[in-house]
């Protein structure tokens, strides 16, 4: 049963609102009694001031305006308002004037109170002359005050659905206990407040386009009204996502509380952009215009269809260092935002080397992150998994791999007495798998010698053509007139022992492009190779091991 002591202006009733739902009984449906005298016990008189654009287009365009126009006014609005931050615009005396953040200094942070709201108090009127009064009789200092709106409230109701109007009809002044409230707002926010007032009553909305549910949504963030936010995240959900529409959810002003209501539709936004922008190759030029919001849901996304983590990194600076010309701009927002989305311990030696030289990130951020990076390196493969486990769980995903084109590898360089490198990867059973009837994947790049190698793994038919097999194959990335002498040894690690076991031998003198390898490396058909008991998978990973050395 309903508790009857049930406090209404509670602000933690306000606050703590519970998951929207129409049939809930913590929201009853007060509809009837909106702007109804007979259950209200205050007047409401919002005075609508003249936007710098024309504020009558923008409000009958509140039902049908695209989402472009919605970003281009809700842009302009804030220019005009921080070009008016320095202006006194209110006529009213300053005794008179009550200020969201003068309700509670702690939002005075709020990044959406760039438009601005002012809450008054007036004197009541005798009789019935508040209800009666005609709004043209109305003499305003302000010649900006186009016109006055005003309606019957109870403050119960919307007391307990906003701790902002909780704070003004509870502050412990005289003035809290008049019956006429006065609120200035923009032409601009008119329909939008109308509908929140309306939700206050009825837990439901009139509108249901995009750029409708948006101003709904600003209005109820300003108002602290977090049950209507949530009722609009999930409404803009259920609308079909776009581009457009995805990065204007990402950059919604932040709060706390909008932060709290709206994370299931910015979750929404980023996995739609990650999904759809997953082959970042493809969309490149695309991608390259996008905001700073966008590219990092698409970077944060583990399922990103790139060659390797060296791309990420050299995507990154070039998306930043078109965004942000300005070397100081560019180390903040590479070390405070999109360093982040660079899994550095999947990047291959060479290239965390040249992380240390470059430029553009914070030398100390770097040297943090590279080194990191060589200790997970360093790491042995079971420590590799539990990091990977325990960072799956974190917003970075630093120690989760994606599925790289090119295989990550882990590479041991010798000097002496010969040049020689050590060179493992590793493959996942599903990997492998994946490889069937004719597939292949390839190795990230290595060096050896000034030149460049990769390993490549291949599914493919045994020299006579009777079954599949796995094949394991070494080539050499330079084209041209270079030659290059290498012995090679290929190995594998093998139960019940789990020792590398050297599978095959063999020298070769490459010219760039060329490859050298053996078609069936463990001798068996693919079907024993692949088998729940393959003594070549352990738990559930493929290891490989290859040794080249220069011929002296």
């Amino acid at each position: 049963m309903k508790d009857q002591n049930l406090d209404l202006f509670d602000p933690r009733t306000a606050v703590m609102d519970p998951e929207y739902s129409p049939s809930s009984t913590r929201d009853p449906d007060f509809g009837f009694a909106f702007n109804d005298i007979n259950f209200s016990d205050r007047l409401l008189q919002i005075e609508i001031m003249a936007d710098s654009f024309d504020p009558q287009s923008d409000s009958d365009s509140f039902h049908s305006q695209s989402l472009a126009d919605w970003a281009r006014n809700r842009k302009r609005r804030r220019e005009d308002i921080r070009k008016e931050m320095a202006l006194d615009i209110t006529a009213c005396p300053e005794e008179q004037v009550i200020s969201c953040n003068q309700i509670d200094t702690e939002d005075v942070e709020n990044e959406n109170q760039d438009e601005s709201v002012v809450a008054m108090i007036e004197e009541p009127h005798s009789g019935d002359e508040a209800t009666n009064a005609d709004d043209s009789s109305w003499n305003f200092d302000s010649p900006r005050v186009v016109k006055v709106e005003t309606l019957h409230i109870s403050s119960p109701i919307l007391a307990a659905k906003s701790p902002f109007f909780y704070k003004l009809f509870s502050n412990g002044m005289r003035e809290s206990e008049q019956r006429q409230v006065t609120l200035r707002i923009n032409a601009s926010e008119e329909a939008a407040l109308m509908e929140l007032l309306n939700f206050m009553y009825s837990n439901k909305l009139t509108t249901n386009t995009a750029p409708a549910l948006l101003d709904v949504l600003m209005a109820a963030d300003k108002f602290e009204v977090a049950s209507c936010m949530r009722y609009c995240s999930r409404q803009l959900r259920n609308l079909p996502m776009t581009p457009e529409s995805a990065l204007l959810y990402l950059e919604l002003p932040s709060s706390i509380l909008m932060a709290e209501a709206v994370k299931p539709l910015t979750d929404a936004a980023e996995q739609f952009l990650a999904a759809r922008y997953k082959d970042i190759t493809k969309f490149q030029e695309e991608v390259m215009k996008l905001p700073l919001a966008g590219v990092e849901a698409i970077l944060f996304s583990d399922d990103l269809q790139i060659a390797s983590e060296d791309a990420v990194y050299d995507f990154v600076l070039k998306w930043t260092r078109t965004h942000y010309p300005q070397i100081e701009e560019r180390r903040e927002i590479l070390g405070s935002r999109l360093g982040r989305c660079i899994r550095f311990p999947f990047m291959s030696c060479r290239k965390l080397r040249k992380v240390l030289a470059c430029n553009d990130f914070d030398h100390e951020f770097a040297s943090k992150l590279v080194l990191e990076a060589l200790f997970y390196k360093a790491e042995a493969p079971h420590r590799q998994r539990t990091q990977a486990a325990e960072d799956s769980s974190s917003t970075s995903h630093r120690f989760v791999e994606r599925a790289y084109k090119y295989r990550p590898v882990k590479v041991v360089d010798f000097g002496l007495p010969r040049q020689q490198c050590v060179v493992y990867l590793d493959l996942k059973r599903e990997e492998c798998a994946n490889l069937f009837p004719s597939g292949r994947v390839y190795s990230q790049a290595f060096h050896l010698g000034g030149q460049g190698f990769f390993l490549s793994a291949h599914c493919n038919m045994d020299q006579q053509s009777s079954f599949h097999c796995f094949g394991l194959f070494l080539g050499m990335q330079e084209k041209g007139s270079v030659t290059f002498a290498v012995d090679y040894e290929f190995a594998a690690r093998t139960k019940p022992g789990e020792e590398y076991v050297s599978k095959y031998k063999g020298n070769y003198t490459f010219t760039g492009g060329k490859a050298v390898g053996y078609r069936n490396l463990f001798a068996i058909p693919w079907t024993s190779f692949i088998a729940e008991d393959s003594p070549y998978f352990t738990n559930g990973m493929l290891h490989l091991r290859a040794e080249l050395t220069i011929k002296s």
